[in-house]
């Protein structure tokens, strides 16, 4: 099993994120990986182009608790 990414790691994916590392991000090896998208039972929903896989940034946060930023500071 892979290690899995740091929060802050995670933050700074871009919009579509490689499968390798959408896989990371949950603490899965590349073969576990392409084992669960290839049976269609990967943790968030992917996006075929061609013959590779990506998955959204906003699906990989939501689907690990992880707050996308930190809110603004109000001013009193």
């Amino acid at each position: 099993m892979a290690a899995a990414l740091s929060v802050d790691e995670i933050r700074t994916f871009p919009a579509a994120v490689p499968l390798v590392d959408a896989g990371r991000a949950f603490g899965l090896g590349r073969t576990k990986t392409h084992e669960l998208a290839r049976a269609g039972e990967f943790p968030v929903p992917l996006i075929k182009i061609g013959s590779s896989y990506r998955a959204r940034r906003s699906d990989i946060l939501d689907a690990l608790g992880i707050v996308d930023a930190e809110p603004a500071a109000t001013a009193s």
